[in-house]
């Protein structure tokens, strides 16, 4: 069996964007056969979206009350089954228009990028009027296939919730009850595990019998995991596959050149990562197949003969077709995943015409790795959002913090309270710049200490704005953006055709003039970071131990080298030159980071890629 997305024939994905921003995207894409991500954080925004889409159909709405039981899984299941059952019938729709300029089903195939149902339109439209032609578009009509509707959990994003909505199965946690709902509704999509493993909630994947094989190797709903290293693909893969559960794909994505939260690695980039995927892919599916064999014939559950596929995916920071082009080919990856670039495309994501207009005209300057979240995790951030204007005028006002509205965030501190609360919230804030006022510490710690506390946005609010502020449910509400920096290397609010062809090569949208090739921009970013983490070390704010920096660096150092070799495969000269002078100035800042420590390699870059 092959899923949704490959059937389709479109190589590309739109990942989770934020809590609001891609909350109802697969309404909009699915039926062209794009697959999209959900983000299932925020009940109270997806209660919210089905309400409004309920009343723009024109369907009763039934809410489903805080207090209920097991509130947050039903609204979940209930707003996945909204989206199935209006993507098929979309799709019906679509199978049934005319095949003339204009049509849904004709805009369905140009889409598509080079491949058998696109060539096939193309003979189609070749053959003259008749019998022939009539069958033709019969058969291309039974091709039509929707996108997969897929759905992210945080896995660390895990409070429990016992004592709302009095459900007393064990499993009442946060990601627990994301998971129920997905669990239970009709989507026949892939849940996508995002920032890390949770044993516990990992483990409960197994009480739903949709996650295993049926006797045809069917897998009704499958499990995605977003990784950041081979490593943690054979930890989960194989923790998963000893109970049974199938990792149906590996979505490899860059630990800083991405979106949203960042999980950077020690230093290990994207390039070195994805070969050593494309060098154990076969090893890793064959070990997973063995354990998840055996799981099955324990479990009673259907084993199946052969592995089941197993996609490997990249995303992060992917800006060009080229780009594109080269990571299927190179590496061998079954699709790529846009998010930012899509924030331009009004008809895929929720962005207010506002913060529309101030992602086009941003700069690189606009785009900052903060320490906005409160989970402790560095977070891509737009600089002049509702949200970031709204937090530093409550500063100003002398009101730091926010009121806490929805406490997704309100994960483990207990510091002040008996109860957890949100270290983005004002009564945390409050009781933290107390304390540090109080404290004996050097003014230059204290500001740094100071500046760390008013950094905390109130994001699992303010990231549902987008949706909420463009579709009226809240005029008021202050959006915050969660781009990735590769947002400064657009400017045009684009068109689903326009962004689809630039990602296929078919055309290139405007690109700011200059722009860093992915695995530059990554590598850069890296030495950012790692030189704010080596002040905090100075200042003995952090955990890390010197080991830590040696192999940080001993790792960026090896990246530079396996690019240097690597940058003979790119095909267009002036990519080859302008990332052969990028590394060069990389390579001097690592050796300026430690100075003594790196040698300077010998040879030009330049000869490297000539060679």
């Amino acid at each position: 069996m092959i899923d949704a997305m490959s059937r389709s024939g479109h190589t590309f994905h739109i990942p989770v964007m934020g809590t609001g921003y891609t909350i109802d995207t697969p309404l909009r894409v699915a039926k062209y056969g794009i697959s999209s991500v959900i983000s299932l954080v925020d009940d109270v925004l997806i209660e919210q979206m089905r309400e409004f889409h309920c009343r723009r159909m024109g369907e009763e709405f039934e809410p489903i009350e805080r207090g209920e039981e097991d509130v947050r899984a039903r609204r979940i299941t209930a707003w996945l089954n909204f989206i199935d059952r209006h993507v098929q019938r979309q799709v019906e729709e679509l199978r049934r228009s005319p095949f003339e300029p204009g049509s849904e089903i004709t805009r369905y195939f140009e889409l598509l990028p080079d491949c058998s149902q696109r060539q096939a339109y193309e003979e189609m439209l070749a053959t003259a009027p008749g019998e022939q032609r009539d069958w033709m578009q019969a058969q291309l009509r039974k091709a039509v296939v929707a996108g997969s509707i897929d759905a992210n959990i945080m896995s660390k994003s895990d409070w429990n919730t016992s004592g709302i909505g009095g459900y007393e199965d064990p499993m009442v946690t946060d990601a627990a009850e994301a998971l129920r709902g997905f669990a239970k509704s009709t989507v026949d999509g892939s849940m996508v595990f995002s920032a890390g493993m949770n044993p516990r909630l990992y483990g409960y994947v197994g009480h739903f019998d949709d996650f295993f094989p049926d006797k045809e190797g069917w897998l009704r709903k499958k499990v995605t995991l977003k990784v950041s290293d081979y490593r943690s693909a054979v930890i989960q893969g194989k923790f998963l596959a000893k109970r049974g559960i199938w990792v149906s794909e590996f979505r490899i994505e860059s630990g800083l050149n991405c979106g949203g939260h960042a999980f950077g690695t020690k230093g290990i980039l994207l390039g070195p990562i994805l070969e050593e995927f494309k060098k154990s892919r076969e090893d890793l599916q064959k070990q997973l197949h063995a354990l998840h064999k055996k799981a099955c014939a324990r479990l009673g559950k259907t084993p199946t003969e052969n592995p089941p596929e197993m996609r490997l995916t990249v995303q992060g920071g992917i800006g060009t077709a080229a780009e594109n082009q080269f990571l299927m080919e190179r590496y061998g990856v079954d699709g790529t995943g846009w998010a930012t670039p899509f924030l331009l495309v009004p008809e895929v994501s929720n962005v207010d015409d506002e913060h529309l207009e101030k992602l086009s005209q941003a700069t690189a300057d606009d785009v900052y790795l903060s320490n906005s979240s409160p989970f402790g995790l560095p977070f891509w951030n737009l600089r002049n959002s509702a949200s970031e204007n709204a937090r530093r005028q409550r500063i100003a006002d002398g009101r730091p913090g926010h009121d806490c509205k929805k406490g997704y965030c309100k994960l483990f501190n207990t510091e002040f309270t008996k109860f957890a609360i949100c270290v983005g919230s004002r009564q945390y804030q409050a009781k933290k710049l107390a304390e540090l006022d109080a404290a004996d510490m050097s003014d230059e710690l204290r500001a740094v200490l100071r500046e760390e506390v008013l950094a905390k946005s109130c994001i699992c609010h303010d990231l549902a704005g987008g949706a909420t502020r463009k579709n009226n449910i809240d005029p008021n509400a202050v959006p915050a953006v969660c781009c990735g920096p590769g947002i400064a290397d657009f400017s045009k609010i684009a068109t689903l055709e326009e962004m689809v062809d630039h990602i296929y090569g078919r055309k290139q949208l405007p690109m700011t003039p200059g722009r860093e090739h992915m695995f530059a921009r990554e590598l850069r970013i890296y030495m950012e970071s790692l030189r704010e983490e080596l002040k905090r070390f100075e200042l003995g704010l952090s955990i890390r131990p010197p080991e830590y920096f040696d192999e940080y660096l001993d790792n960026l150092s090896d990246a530079i080298d396996y690019y240097r070799e690597l940058a003979a495969e790119f095909q267009q000269e002036d990519v080859r030159k302008r990332l052969a002078e990028e590394l060069e100035e990389l390579k001097a800042e690592v050796a300026r980071t430690s100075p003594g420590r790196i040698p300077v390699l010998p040879d030009p870059v330049e000869q490297s890629v000539e060679g």
